[in-house]
């Protein structure tokens, strides 16, 4: 490869940042010049819990940073007043009902409470004609049904993936995409890595998930949009390609499916 990592020469998208998660929500304009200064140009700003819905909103510009609002599977006990989050998603102009999910991993709320909560979330997400983000630990057996049978109209992206190709490929015969982040930079996590290398193009989106997960010789808190430069290098690396021809192609997907605008022109 001839170019370096860290730097694209196209510009990137990363489609799930915590932008209001401390240490990025402490210096949010920061953050933003050093992503643009990394070619990353435009970012989908994922809620958590109800509390975080007017703070994310509130980080939306309509041009660089978009929010996504949803009742994360973590918080699946909190009540959910879809009227509420209807009117929250279209009076920020939300691209995305996100972060949802389910996760067996955690003992409460129990995965029962969260089922409910997935699906009435789905259908809204259905009813406004936007993606999904989701998150799915443990319990992909029960998401798989839910999305089969919440379909079709459902478009949106499995974050974080670090699955092999044969749940990979389940996802995407289902119209999603994979959002591949810093797991793929480490050469010890095969599974995500081979799904990265071998999955179409041309379902595959950029994310860093910052500042959750970290990159190969990068702690998770001091992972930041930037970074997703990071990921489009080892994604080209994986698959031979180069980084602007990753760049291009993520790119255009994330906007595809999320269907936001250009960028402004750099002043």
């Amino acid at each position: 490869m001839k170019n370096s990592p860290g730097v694209s020469p196209t510009l990137l998208v990363d489609t799930h940042c915590h932008l209001d998660v401390e240490p990025l929500g402490k210096d949010v304009a920061g953050v933003l010049a050093r992503a643009r200064a990394a070619g990353v140009e435009q970012i989908v700003a994922p809620a958590y819990d109800v509390a975080s819905w007017p703070v994310v909103a509130a980080l939306g510009d309509g041009g660089r940073v978009f929010p996504a609002l949803g009742l994360h599977p973590w918080v699946a006990h909190e009540e959910l007043d879809l009227l509420r989050l209807k009117e929250a998603l279209l009076n920020c102009g939300a691209v995305a009902v996100g972060e949802i999910g389910l996760d067996s991993k955690i003992d409460s709320p129990a995965l029962d409470v969260q089922l409910p909560v997935f699906r009435a979330q789905l259908r809204l997400a259905r009813e406004l004609d936007l993606p999904v983000i989701l998150h799915c630990r443990g319990a992909f057996a029960e998401m798989l049904a839910i999305l089969r049978e919440e379909g079709p109209g459902l478009r949106g992206v499995a974050h974080a993936f670090s699955r092999g190709p044969e749940l990979a490929q389940r996802f995407l015969d289902l119209g999603l995409h994979l959002g591949f982040g810093g797991t793929i930079t480490r050469p010890r996590a095969r599974r995500p890595r081979r799904s990265a290398e071998v999955v179409p193009l041309d379902g595959i989106v950029l994310e860093t998930d910052a500042p959750s997960i970290g990159l190969e010789g990068i702690a998770a808190e001091d992972v930041e949009p930037r970074h997703v430069a990071d990921v489009a290098a080892a994604l080209a690396e994986l698959r031979g390609l180069t980084l602007d021809t990753i760049g291009e192609a993520t790119t255009r997907h994330a906007r595809e499916l999320f269907r936001l605008p250009a960028p402004p022109a750099v002043p």
